[in-house]
């Protein structure tokens, strides 16, 4: 996945050791997620489950998630 271009999250900046979640879009559309310290390690999805994710995150709705 080299080719691929990954976009760091703005809000990462202030994170330790650039510790962040990344972004790239793929050639079929989809959506590939890694966590900058494990690289190798992708996760795909699609604009609309990412949307819904994103949209439950900012609801609160893992706040209260048992441990």
């Amino acid at each position: 996945m080299s080719h691929i271009q990954w976009r760091k999250s703005s809000y990462s900046a202030d994170a330790p050791d650039n510790a962040c979640v990344e972004l790239a879009h793929a050639p079929d559309a989809s959506i590939l997620l890694r966590e900058s310290e494990e690289p190798h390690t992708v996760i795909t999805t699609t604009p609309a489950a990412l949307r819904a994710l994103t949209h439950a995150v900012k609801a609160g709705r893992f706040d209260h998630l048992p441990h």
